[in-house]
């Protein structure tokens, strides 16, 4: 029996669920990923027996579940977690993609990588120490990068005598703090990943708790985020010209739907150019198709013979974002040099890179109590601040609250190709300072 357009868009939208962690360093991350592979029946046996002998040969009676997922060398001698680890598994109800991401500051950038995907975290504090600054930091990039799910599990609860006024005084105090910051959703669990209490299964320690299982939780949690239903957007990645005797006219534009949908004979505009065409047809893994959508990799052939290359942004004719030049985004800085001022640098949005200058830093957010600091001059790594960018060439960027994938971009070091900090459009936490004058350098003038 064939799969229709729209039971293909509702497994998609339903049945996956992207999430990622965060928390402190020491929280118990990798050992709450572990425990959720583990006592999910996640975990080949190879890999557990692997575990077992890693810890008997660290000196420790019981297999510790952060080694499943603390892969790198250096992770496992340090007991700390450097890279994203990603981990794919499944229950009966529900397929999962997991990015385990870093706790300390200076790893911060790898936990927006994990989370920029993700419609959920999962943020650990340690109940002995309750809310911390990196614990704010992180619902902060959780909130920016609109994660329309937060779970706050307090975990290591065994540690306290598993004492009810402990966990809701640490859950009053984060659902206050997201909720400032814009975070739509909170759901706080008490757990001890160690002990495997509400992990998986419901604690026999805390029958105070009615709420769900960390895992419950992630099977039931609505996935909202549903590509198809956004403004339909195509980056175009390459030109195919063939030119051969079998298709001497072949001219399609190849890319991945970056969201939702394309249709035979729907009119289109190309992007920043501003031409119109008709949607010919479409190709979809070697075949003709009617229809296509978000994340699907198509080739699309239009009825005029216009002028396209990589870059260009292939949208419907009545819904197509405005273009400019002039930038203003929350970015969150990931070098270890600085972001300035009058910083010349390249732009990457989609498929298409542009030389840019930083003309102006109005604010940079100060995390502990989310005030604003006016005119910082510059940022360093882990800072979230507003920044306005003047761009050599028009951009048709989307509002990052519509799209996260056409409202987002990097801002690149043209000198090495280092990113330096990863930018949200039309979205964030500042507000406007007294705009700075910056000169145009020679070569960059625009």
């Amino acid at each position: 029996m064939s799969t229709t357009t729209e039971q293909l868009a509702g497994i998609s939208a339903t049945t996956l669920l992207r999430f990622a962690t965060a928390g402190s360093v020491d929280d118990g991350k990798s050992t709450l990923v572990g425990r959720l592979l583990h006592d999910s029946k996640s975990v080949l046996t190879d890999q557990l027996e692997a575990v077992e002998h890693a810890s008997r040969s660290r000196g420790q009676e019981t297999p510790d579940l952060a080694l499943l997922t603390d892969g790198l060398r250096a992770e496992r001698e340090q007991g700390i977690t450097i890279d994203v680890a990603y981990r794919y598994f499944a229950t009966a109800r529900r397929r999962f993609i997991l990015a385990d991401t870093p706790g300390h500051v200076q790893y911060t950038r790898n936990m927006v990588t994990g989370a920029s995907t993700a419609e959920l975290a999962v943020v650990l504090v340690d109940a002995r120490n309750g809310v911390v600054e990196q614990t704010r930091r992180h619902a902060a990039v959780a909130a920016l990068l609109r994660v329309p799910h937060v779970v706050l599990a307090v975990n290591k609860m065994d540690l306290v005598d598993y004492a009810e006024p402990v966990f809701a005084a640490i859950a009053e105090e984060f659902t206050a703090y997201a909720a400032s910051l814009g975070v739509p959703e909170i759901t706080a669990i008490p757990i001890s990943a160690l002990a495997g209490d509400n992990v998986v299964e419901p604690s026999a320690n805390m029958d105070w708790y009615g709420g769900p299982t960390v895992l419950e939780h992630l099977e039931t949690v609505p996935v909202s985020h549903d590509l198809t239903g956004c403004h339909a957007r195509l980056p175009v990645q390459y030109v195919i010209r063939p030119q051969t005797a079998e298709h001497p006219d072949y001219r399609g534009y190849a890319g991945q739907i970056a969201a939702g949908t394309f249709r035979v004979g729907e009119q289109v505009t190309v992007l920043p150019a501003g031409r119109t065409s008709k949607i010919a047809g479409i190709d979809l893994l070697g075949e003709s198709v009617d229809i296509a959508w978000a994340p699907q990799s198509v080739t699309l052939l239009l009825e005029d013979d216009i002028d396209i290359s990589r870059g260009d942004l292939i949208v419907p004719s009545g819904d197509a974002p405005a273009t400019t030049q002039d930038v203003e985004a929350t970015v969150c800085h990931v070098a270890d040099q600085p972001l300035t001022v009058g910083q010349r640098v390249l732009l990457k949005h989609t498929t298409r890179t542009v030389k840019a200058i930083v003309k102006e830093i109005p604010s940079r957010l100060t995390l502990d109590d989310l005030s604003q600091h006016p005119n910082p001059g510059h940022l360093v790594a882990n800072d979230i601040g507003l920044v306005k960018v003047r761009t050599a060439e028009p951009l048709a960027l989307d509002s990052y609250a519509d799209s996260r994938r056409t409202g987002s971009f990097l801002l690149i070091d043209p000198a090495d190709g280092t990113t330096l900090a990863a930018g949200m459009a039309g979205d964030s936490f500042a507000t406007t300072a007294e705009a700075v004058h910056v000169a145009d350098d020679e070569g960059w003038d625009f």
